[in-house]
């Protein structure tokens, strides 16, 4: 295996004790904000390593832009120091890039995949969107960027829920939530593509498809669940953002599922 990028160590946390989950969100994300609602059902009976890509949390922004191949071995570098010899990845948004990659790269170490609102390589709607993220921020213009976010990430249903006279400070939240490195990551969804990597993988996988994604269509989702053998699919009805959406219903796809494999 060639190492493709040597990144600087990840800022990493790490919860319970038990079988590994390795954690992996989403461009434009972090730890806490892709996963902080669910991570204390994850760690009743887990040891969950949770590492924040570079520009995310408390890890600096990489000099040079961010590979596939170096995020993977990035949360890889975090399992391990963290002791975790073999781990199931609980993956969102890139982190199915980078949970799949790692599979590939590692399938000694890989027990189980959780794939959510993913994809095995951007379509042509996913390549417009990221457009238009990334020239918002090079401008550095986060109001429109986060209303961006709000029509692209949410359901229309949760999207319309929030009281109208509530918007400037909904839009206020998601733009303070914006991590710095939030164009590198994106810079990975549009060149990545695993899709050579699907029919190699042989651990139990779960699909999960939000299906009113309008950023990330379902349709990707079931793409990987066809083409990986044996995958497991199950559907959550929310954007892009199942853990503002429905946190408690995507918990208990990815804790059940576990529990089934003895993951």
């Amino acid at each position: 295996m060639t190492q493709t990028q040597i990144l600087t160590p990840l800022a990493t946390t790490v919860h319970g004790s038990g079988p590994g989950l390795l954690l992996a969100h989403g461009a434009g994300g972090s730890i806490e904000g892709n996963y902080l609602p669910i991570i204390p059902a994850l760690a009743e009976r887990h040891t969950v390593v949770a590492p924040d890509y570079p520009g995310s949390g408390g890890t600096p922004r990489a000099s040079e832009p961010l590979t596939l191949d170096g995020l993977a071995d990035a949360v890889v570098a975090s399992a391990t120091e963290a002791g975790l010899e073999t781990f199931t990845l609980v993956g969102y948004s890139l982190g199915t890039l980078v949970s799949v990659r790692v599979a590939a790269r590692y399938p000694d170490r890989v027990r189980g995949l959780v794939l959510t609102a993913g994809t095995a390589k951007a379509d042509n709607r996913l390549l417009a969107s990221v457009d238009i993220w990334r020239k918002l921020l090079a401008d550095g213009d986060r109001e429109t960027f986060a209303r961006f976010v709000a029509l692209s990430g949410f359901g229309e249903p949760f999207f319309n829920a929030v009281p109208t006279e509530q918007l400037d400070s909904f839009y206020a939240m998601l733009a303070a939530g914006v991590p710095d490195g939030a164009a590198d990551q994106a810079g990975v969804v549009q060149v990545a593509d695993t899709t050579g990597d699907l029919a190699g993988i042989s651990v139990p996988t779960l699909v999960i498809a939000t299906t009113l994604d309008t950023l990330v269509s379902p349709a990707n989702s079931r793409v990987l669940a066809e083409r990986i053998p044996g995958a497991e699919y199950a559907e959550i009805e929310t954007g892009h953002i199942p853990m503002a959406e429905r946190p408690e219903e995507w918990q208990q796809l990815i804790t059940s599922f576990l529990d089934k494999h003895g993951l």
